[in-house]
């Protein structure tokens, strides 16, 4: 990785593991100030006890060639993101990765059949959150940035379960919305979706390690085509840092195809491509993905810009 984003500072709201840490730390390999968030520190009991913090993610960071400094915001909680922001000043780049929720989706269970009150907390904590810290985050953002929701898949396929395919169509709804808002401003918005992401809560759940991750497509084929969180990382610094990336706004993008275009590889060498891994070998899901195209794209950008009546 070159320094091509050296002199920029990004905020990667959720950063404490998974998407949002890969997400941080290639921001970092690119020369970014990278401004981590999230509720876990040292000491807290962290996410089901899992011992990931912010601090360390602005540590590897920093490792890797940028600048990562640590902020515990709870995204929850608008006058935390206030002070965050405050605190940032002007920003170059603004990711929202704010989940939590791997501990609420009730995979095989209808929305009447779920808990309520978990479904809520998921809006509260993957919706309301990502509102939150646009709301108080884009006006710090200078022209030429770039605003990134990371979101579960390129298309509006369903997702298995009700309050889950609710969050990640929304966000994704979110990067047109707000492609729209910051038009004039000369700043994008996409959505980015990584493919399977082995991230250290999918580790833990297949019981093995990035040493031996393999052994889990033993009892998940599909497994054998994940990519680390790193992967969706590079793919949204390449989109930082290319010129033209205005002509992606308002749109969504799978890791797979933005490695693809940009040449990017996951931190084993390998370019992992999901999609192509299920149309070999499970087609009749990969036929369900249909990913959104130019007609779905003429559809939704048909509205005239403005207010109505104007």
């Amino acid at each position: 990785m070159t320094k091509a984003l050296e002199g920029k500072v990004a905020v990667v709201a959720g950063a404490t593991r998974g998407a949002g840490r890969g997400i941080a730390t290639a921001l970092g390999e690119a020369g970014a100030t990278v401004y981590c968030t999230g509720r876990s520190v040292p000491g807290s009991p962290g996410m089901k006890g899992r011992a990931e913090t912010i601090q360390e993610t602005a540590a590897i960071v920093t490792a890797r060639g940028g600048h990562g400094i640590a902020v515990q915001v709870d995204h929850t909680v608008p006058s935390q993101v206030a002070r965050l922001f405050e605190q940032v000043g002007a920003c170059d780049i603004l990711v929202n990765d704010i989940w939590g929720g791997d501990d609420l989706v009730e995979w095989g269970k209808t929305l009447w059949e779920t808990k309520l009150e978990d479904g809520l907390t998921l809006i509260d904590r993957a919706i309301k959150t990502h509102i939150i810290t646009s709301y108080h985050g884009l006006p710090r953002l200078r022209p030429g940035g770039l605003v990134v929701e990371i979101t579960d898949g390129d298309g509006y396929f369903y997702r298995g379960h009700f309050f889950y395919d609710l969050v990640k169509t929304t966000v994704i709804r979110m990067a047109f919305a707000l492609s729209q808002d910051l038009r004039a401003r000369g700043i994008p918005a996409v959505a980015v979706t990584p493919g399977f992401l082995r991230s250290e809560w999918m580790l833990e759940h297949f019981g093995v390690t990035e040493a031996n991750w393999r052994d889990a497509a033993v009892k998940a084929p599909e497994f054998i085509a994940s990519e680390t969180p790193l992967f969706v990382g590079r793919c949204i610094a390449a989109l930082a840092a290319d010129p033209n990336v205005a002509a992606k706004n308002g749109r969504v993008f799978a890791s797979w195809d933005l490695a693809e275009e940009y040449g990017v590889d996951d931190a084993d060498g390998t370019r992992p491509h999901f999609l192509r891994w299920l149309q070999a070998n499970q087609p009749g899901m990969a036929a369900g993905m249909k990913k959104a195209d130019e007609g779905f794209y003429a559809y939704w950008g048909a509205m005239p810009y403005g207010m109505p009546g104007s």
